[in-house]
C-alpha cells in the first residue's frame, strides 16, 4: 500500500506560478493528472522511478516540469506561465508496474489538490 501526501495547489493569476508535491511512502513510478469541472481526468505527466525519464502531456510541454527528491521520497510538479484552462484538481499518482497510463489506474492517488488560475 503507498500513501500519497499531496500539497501546493491554490490560487493564481494567469502568467503565474504554483509548485504542488506529493510525498509518497515508497519509491515508485509517479506521475500528475488532473480533472477539470465537467471533464474527464487527464495525464498531465509521468517520472520513473529513477528520476531520469519524463513524459508530459503536450498542453503542459515547456511550462511543467517535474522532479523527484528520492531521498524525501517526494514529486514536485513546478507550474509556470500557468493558463485558466490549466484550472482543475490535480491529483498525484503512484504505480508500482510502470508508467503507463494502465499502471497509474491500477496504482495509487492522492486525494487532489485545487488550482485556480484566473484571467
Amino acid at each position: 500500500q503507498v500513501q500519497l501526501v499531496e500539497s501546493g495547489g491554490g490560487l493564481v493569476q494567469a502568467g503565474g506560478s504554483l509548485r504542488l508535491s506529493c510525498a509518497a511512502s515508497g519509491r515508485t513510478f509517479m506521475g500528475w493528472f488532473r480533472q477539470a469541472p465537467g471533464k474527464e481526468r487527464e495525464f498531465v505527466v509521468a517520472i520513473t522511478r529513477g528520476g531520469g525519464n519524463t513524459r508530459y502531456a503536450d498542453s503542459v510541454k515547456g511550462r511543467f516540469t517535474i522532479s523527484r527528491d528520492n531521498a524525501k521520497n517526494t514529486v514536485y510538479l513546478q507550474m509556470n506561465s500557468l493558463k485558466p484552462e490549466d484550472t482543475a484538481v490535480y491529483y498525484c499518482a503512484a504505480a508500482t508496474t510502470g508508467w503507463g497510463l494502465n499502471d497509474y489506474e491500477k496504482g495509487y492517488w492522492g486525494q487532489g489538490t485545487q488550482v485556480t488560475v484566473s484571467s
